[in-house]
C-alpha cells in the first residue's frame, strides 16, 4: 500500500468514527506537501503502518502505554493546579499500547528532519545520545514533572519566549469563522467559569495530524478578562486502524492520569471530546519560535526525560532491562531508516 492508498484507507476508517470536516482535510493534504517535517506530523497513521516493518528489532521491545505521535512540536506549556507553568507533552490523541521504542524513534526522526531543514545543528549521534540520556535517567530516578519554577530556569527562559502576545492571541481567536453545526455547546459551557458573559463559538484550524476533526472554541469574558475553551473531536489512535482494533477505546485520559505529571486541571475528556483551556501562556512549542541561542543537547535531554515521565505510567523494569540490552547506535539507525521512508513517502505525496 503506497502513501496515497494508505491515506485513502485511513480517512475512510476515520469517517466511520466521526463526521469529517472536508475543507480542513483539504488543508491537511496541501500542508503535507510543504515539508517533510509537516508531513511527519500529519501522518502518524502511515508511521504506525510501516515502522514495524522498517524497524523490526526496535518494534520487538516491551509494550507500554505510549504517546504514539511524539515529535519535536508535541511539547508545550500549561498551568497546573498551583498556577505554576509546566512544560511537557501536550497531545495524547494517538496514545496506544505500543513498544516504548516507538516514541523514542519517532522523536529522534523528527529531530533529524528538523536538522535537515536547518533548525538544529548537532549531529545525529549527539541527538540520539541526548534523548537516550534524558530518557534513561528519568526512568532510573522515577521521573519528575518539568515544572518551570525553582528548577529548570533555563527551560523556562525558552518556554517564556513561546508565550503569545495576549492582544494578538485573543484577536486571532475572534478572527475565526463562527462555528457551524453541530457545535458541542453543552460540553464547552460545562467547563467555563460559572459567571461569564455572552459566549461566542468559533471554528478553529490547528494542528496537522488532527485536521479533519471538528474543533470548536467557546470565547467569553469572565472574572475580568477573556476566557476560552476548545473542544476537539477524538477518535481511537491510528494504531488501532493498523491493528484492526474495533474496540473504539481511546487511551488519552489513561496516558495522562498514569504519567508522572503535574496535570492541567482544565484538560478533560468527555463524550468523545477533549476539552482544554486556550490562553496565551498555554501553547505548543513551535520550531520557528525557538530562540537561536539555545543548548540543543540539554533541550533534547529534557524531551527524553519527559518521554520517560509518560512511560512511567507502565512498569519500568521491563523497559530498563530492554534498554540496557540494546546495542550502541540502535536509535540512530532506526531513526535514520524511518527518515528515509518518510522522505520517500513525502516525495511520492508531492507527485500525486
Amino acid at each position: 500500500m503506497n502513501i496515497v492508498e494508505s491515506t485513502r484507507s485511513f480517512e475512510a476508517w476515520l469517517g466511520r468514527h466521526i463526521t469529517i470536516v472536508r475543507n480542513d482535510l483539504k488543508v491537511k493534504h496541501a500542508a503535507m506537501k510543504e515539508s517533510p517535517f509537516i508531513f511527519l506530523r500529519a501522518t502518524f497513521y502511515r508511521w504506525a503502518q510501516v515502522w514495524t516493518q522498517i524497524c523490526p528489532k526496535p518494534a520487538s521491545a516491551p509494550t507500554i502505554l505510549a504517546i504514539g505521535d511524539l515529535h519535536l512540536e508535541n511539547f508545550g506549556t500549561w498551568r497546573d493546579g498551583e498556577g505554576r507553568l509546566v512544560w511537557g507533552v501536550n497531545d495524547f490523541d494517538e496514545a496506544y499500547p505500543l513498544p516504548y521504542t516507538n516514541d523514542l524513534v519517532r522523536l529522534a526522526a523528527s529531530v533529524f528532519l528538523a536538522r535537515r531543514e536547518g533548525h538544529f545543528e548537532i549531529t545525529r549521534q549527539a541527538i540520539c545520545d541526548a534523548i537516550l540520556e534524558g530518557y534513561a535517567t528519568s526512568l532510573e530516578r522515577g521521573g519528575r514533572p518539568v515544572v518551570l519554577a525553582e528548577r529548570n530556569a533555563w527551560l523556562a527562559a525558552i518556554a517564556v519566549k513561546q508565550v503569545r502576545n495576549p492582544r494578538r492571541f485573543w484577536g486571532q481567536l475572534r478572527g475565526n469563522d463562527p462555528a457551524e453545526p453541530p457545535v458541542p455547546a453543552a460540553v464547552l459551557r460545562r467547563f467555563l467559569p460559572q459567571r461569564h458573559g455572552k459566549v461566542h463559538f468559533f471554528e478553529r484550524l490547528a494542528g496537522k495530524g488532527s485536521l479533519g476533526r471538528k474543533r470548536c472554541v467557546a470565547l467569553t469574558d469572565a472574572v475580568g478578562g477573556h476566557v476560552a475553551r476548545e473542544a476537539k473531536a477524538i477518535v481511537p489512535s491510528a494504531a488501532a486502524w493498523v491493528e484492526g482494533d474495533r474496540s473504539r477505546r481511546v487511551y488519552i485520559a489513561d496516558a495522562i492520569r498514569q504519567a508522572v505529571r503535574s496535570p492541567d486541571p482544565y484538560l478533560h475528556v468527555l463524550d468523545r471530546w477533549i476539552v482544554r483551556r486556550l490562553a496565551p501562556d498555554c501553547v505548543r512549542v513551535e520550531l520557528d519560535d525557538l530562540p537561536r541561542a539555545r543548548d540543543e543537547p540539554r533541550l533534547l535531554r529534557a524531551m527524553g526525560w519527559e518521554t520517560a515521565n509518560i512511560h512511567l505510567g507502565s512498569p519500568r523494569a521491563p523497559i530498563l532491562r530492554d534498554l540496557r540490552s540494546r546495542r550502541t547506535g540502535w536509535l540512530e539507525r532506526a531513526a535514520a531508516n524511518m527518515l528515509d521512508v518518510t522522505l520517500e513517502d513525502w516525495r511520492a505525496w508531492k507527485r500525486r
